[in-house]
């Protein structure tokens, strides 16, 4: 009864912090714009992929984004998008890859995490899917960012969104996401996840700018 309690106090004490920092004004660092990231990132080169329908971005209640192809010749090519959310205060949270592809068609036929080695970090731990629609399948890698953390899980992205509203006043967030088809050949699907995880450990360190700490 009494760790009831405390711990019932502790919510309690939390809310009320949460509230209180609700009236104040959100206290985002400067950043720079996600359209300057750069079009050349290691090999790769991009290429502009089209841009959402209106219908798309109010669903998603995105503040900014950025959807590109990178090609790299020696690799091949892969999908990059990343959508950013200044405050998730007022209803416009993240959306889960694994809500939105389905409604354009995809389904994922298998699902994991897996960590990925980069420069001047720790390993990131990110999901890994293949989706598939019709005849055609891809890899997918996806994960949350979010005041310098790397967090795959949807639910520990909402606790630290909470945790961090009281700590910091801040709720702003990305999702990251990084696709590659795979192609009909034998090791197609090792393939797909090569190219994803080569283009991820390129892209990550020029993220900070763009997603600040």
């Amino acid at each position: 009864m009494t760790r009831r309690l405390l711990v019932l106090a502790v919510c309690f004490l939390a809310t009320l912090a949460l509230a209180r920092r609700g009236l104040e004004p959100e206290q985002v660092p400067t950043r720079q714009p996600l359209t300057d990231l750069p079009e050349r990132i290691g090999g790769w080169q991009a290429e502009a992929a089209p841009p959402f329908t209106n219908d798309v971005l109010q669903m998603l209640g995105v503040d900014e984004y950025v959807n590109r192809i990178y090609a790299d010749p020696s690799e091949g090519a892969v999908a990059l998008y990343i959508g950013y959310y200044r405050s998730q205060r007022q209803g416009d949270t993240i959306h889960s890859p694994l809500n939105c592809l389905p409604g354009a068609g995809w389904q994922p036929i298998s699902t994991a995490r897996t960590e990925i080695p980069v420069a001047g970090h720790a390993p990131l731990t990110v999901n890994r899917f293949v989706i598939e629609k019709g005849l055609d399948r891809q890899v997918v890698l996806y994960w949350y960012q979010s005041h310098g953390r790397v967090i795959a899980s949807e639910y520990w992205s909402k606790i630290f969104m909470v945790y961090d509203g009281v700590r910091l006043n801040r709720s702003d967030a990305a999702m990251v996401r990084v696709i590659s088809p795979i192609l009909p050949s034998a090791d197609g699907e090792r393939a797909a996840e090569a190219r994803t995880r080569a283009f991820t450990q390129a892209l990550f360190p020029t993220l900070a700018a763009y997603l600040p700490s």
